[in-house]
């Protein structure tokens, strides 16, 4: 049956996304690009999943996703731009189902069935294909496909199919440099993020690193990358977040942080380290990537400028989405959980992860913070830690990486008795080990040599 599609309307349908040559993730990325500029609106993404090769088995491994669109585009003139798409990105057909730099393929149209010579929709292979359910399933988990002899949803197919040796695992990329994070893999190592704080008025560090001479932090950098359990990660800071701080201008931020990314990008030892600048402004992020960094660790996830998500979707970089209420000068007011914090930081992180989407952000392009000691109690912090999986676990947020910051913080203080906030790193050390036990993916540190050796441990218990 071939339904009616008129031109002048929009048509929702649903794509496959799939590469297993050279950057697979740029290339699924450069499809997407492509999509829009010829007028395809692209609503959302799912995560993106390695998986092996299907069919052909001697081949590289396919990062598979899906997405949804609106097209004003037939069925068939929507082919046959996918098919120009994938052409212009390089892909050459050599054999069946042999490797491709991008594969582009149509699932789902307007609830149609529709049987061309060139084209059948829904896809005739997709219900034995776990790389496509299960990316789909993150869009349309509870839909009916459009056939009439199908009763079930499309998560019920997923549950029909044989089970993976290895199971499915979302992708996140932090950096060209790094292998993506593989945030289901019970083996995954946690990845280590080192706070370089290049402020005068930091809760634990204010003062204590130079923007004058960035030159001088390279060997300390060199240190931490050095180490037996290596950074990965450096979140740079050029505007102090602690409870009640009084916020610079933009350009004082920017005169704090530049300097010094620039200065490790030119720095070949330190090359493999991906560079984090925690910012809530577009403009800081703008510049920090233009200058070399790879991720934008936003605490109020796009609440204190409109800006911000747009410019890390047009950035096309990986962010950090992270729970806060109100401005670090007011947060502190803000720990009211009528529901518990638990399902309030899930909802409320749900939602940031929606505009974040619906700004244009990819979704194996977001990462999730809970905002240990951002609007919250002593209390609320201490069950964050303790009940942290069932965070990772929350409806709608299952698969996405996090990164868990409580280092040095003032609830640690507090419990262990330590005022001074540097000397807090025994009571650091155990909630080091409680994030990596509820299943974080990075740490954010200060201690670095210190809490890398807890890591390590942690993992060597957890991540078997």
């Amino acid at each position: 049956m071939v339904g009616d599609t008129p031109k002048c309307q929009w048509h929702q349908a649903y794509l496959a996304l799939g590469s297993n040559v050279g950057d697979r993730v740029a290339a699924v990325e450069a499809a997407c690009s492509e999509m829009v500029s010829r007028g395809i609106r692209l609503k959302k993404t799912s995560a993106l999943y390695e998986t092996k090769a299907m069919y052909l088995e001697d081949q590289n491994s396919f990062i598979n996703g899906a997405c949804e669109i609106e097209t004003r585009l037939s069925p068939i003139d929507l082919l046959d731009t996918l098919k120009e798409i994938e052409a212009k990105i390089g892909r050459v057909k050599t054999v069946e189902n042999g490797p491709r730099i991008i594969d582009v393929d149509i699932l789902l149209y307007a609830k149609q069935s529709i049987a061309y010579e060139r084209l059948t929709i829904p896809h005739e292979k997709m219900f034995e294909r776990e790389f496509v359910l299960r990316p789909l399933c993150d869009l349309i988990p509870n839909t009916i496909p459009p056939l009439p002899d199908k009763i079930n949803t499309f998560q019920e197919e997923l549950e029909y199919l044989p089970k993976s040796q290895e199971k499915l695992s979302p992708l996140t990329p932090i950096s060209s440099h790094l292998n993506p994070i593989n945030t289901q893999n019970p083996r995954k190592l946690t990845h280590l993020m080192a706070v370089l704080n290049l402020t005068p008025d930091s809760f634990s560090d204010g003062g204590l690193h130079s923007t004058i001479s960035p030159t001088s932090l390279v060997p300390m950098l060199q240190a931490y990358f050095n180490q037996f359990n290596p950074i990965t990660i450096l979140d740079i800071g050029g505007q102090s977040t602690r409870p009640k701080a009084t916020p610079v201008s933009a350009n004082e931020e920017l005169s704090r942080i530049l300097p010094t990314i620039q200065t490790i990008r030119s720095d070949a030892s330190l090359s493999k380290i991906a560079l984090s600048v925690d910012t809530y402004r577009a403009s800081v992020a703008a510049a920090a990537i233009d200058a070399g960094a790879d991720i934008i660790n936003d605490v109020s996830a796009g609440q204190l400028d409109p800006d911000m998500l747009p410019t890390i979707a047009r950035l096309g970089c990986t962010c950090i989405l992270m729970h806060m209420r109100g401005t670090p000068e007011t947060m502190s007011k803000m720990t009211d959980y009528p529901g518990g914090v638990i399902a309030g930081v899930g909802n409320e992180l749900l939602a940031r992860v929606r505009e974040a989407e619906e700004a244009g952000i990819r979704r194996w392009r977001i990462m999730l913070d809970p905002g240990i000691g951002f609007a919250k109690t002593q209390a609320q912090n201490l069950e964050l830690l303790r009940d942290f999986a069932k965070l990772r676990d929350f409806e709608g947020l299952k698969g996405f990486p996090w990164v868990v910051g409580a280092s040095r913080k003032g609830f640690v203080g507090k419990i262990t008795g330590v005022e001074e906030a540097s000397q807090r790193g025994w009571g650091t050390a155990a909630a080091v080990t409680a994030a990596v036990q509820g299943g974080a993916d990075v740490v954010r540190v200060h201690d670095v040599r210190e809490m890398g050796e807890v890591v390590k441990m942690a993992d060597a218990i957890w991540r078997v």
